[in-house]
């Protein structure tokens, strides 16, 4: 029971690796706080982990809006009396455009989603953790923006996602000393909905991976439970690789 008591913060918690975050957690004894924008397949996770014995809330909403990552703070100290923990995984790839060509709507979707959601994440639960006296925050980053992992047509999540990287870093070093723990993710091709279903894609994927496979978003949940648990009591400040060798192959 890695998490017994604790209580954490899901965002994009309706489907993929937050979907697959949220049972995990709880099944390791977390209370676990979710959001997403999708109300009732939020729901349906929730229902899910309350017949496996878990405990689980849930706030639809959308991260790009600050009052909604203020909630899901007051949710959590509310119904459980405080905050240990979040995995601050919801994210968008946007529009795959050439920076030439993309619009500003495009490229500010994709910066507020990534970027300015996870300021709005931070800012929110940081203060709750102090409350707590410590605790641990992950943020779903990427391959992709770090260690030379360029994607055409990317510009805007590369940003996004290199720009969370030295996000999480500045956050680490803020409050190391408060005992607050801040490292970032980065899965590499997950079976998600945002990867799709079409198996030629898929393949073309899993080929960008030294594993030859994508990874199932089990996988990338084991990881940020890793990193909200005290096995990684020493680990901060870090981008933490989960891509099969992928950042390897383009380092």
């Amino acid at each position: 029971m890695e998490l017994k008591g604790k209580t954490i913060i899901v965002t994009g918690a309706s489907s993929g690796i937050g979907a697959a975050a949220a049972h995990l957690f709880a099944q390791e004894g977390a209370h676990v706080v979710l959001s997403a924008r999708r109300a009732g397949q939020l729901d349906a996770v929730v229902e899910s982990i309350g017949r496996q014995g878990g405990s689980a809330v849930r706030l639809a909403g959308d991260i790009t809006d600050s009052s909604h990552a203020q909630a899901l703070v007051d949710l959590a100290e509310l119904k459980f009396g405080g905050l240990d923990g979040a995995f601050n995984n919801a994210g968008v790839v946007g529009e795959l455009s050439p920076v030439a060509g993309m619009s500003e709507e495009a490229w500010r979707a994709v910066l507020d989603t990534n970027l300015t959601g996870a300021f709005f994440a931070a800012r929110a639960q940081i203060p709750a953790l102090q409350r707590r006296g410590g605790g641990a925050l992950v943020f779903t980053a990427s391959f992709v923006g770090y260690s030379n992992g360029g994607m055409q047509g990317m510009g805007a999540y590369a940003a996004a996602k290199a720009g969370l990287i030295g996000f999480t870093k500045s956050l680490a070093a803020d409050h190391a000393a408060e005992a607050i723990r801040v490292t970032a993710l980065l899965p590499g091709g997950t079976k998600t909905p945002m990867a799709g279903d079409d198996p030629d894609v898929q393949a073309a994927i899993a080929g960008l991976h030294p594993m030859k496979r994508m990874a199932n978003p089990e996988e990338i949940a084991q990881v940020a439970l890793f990193l909200l648990s005290e096995r990684a009591s020493f680990l901060t400040g870090s981008p933490v690789a989960a891509d099969g060798g992928v950042s390897v192959r383009f380092a």
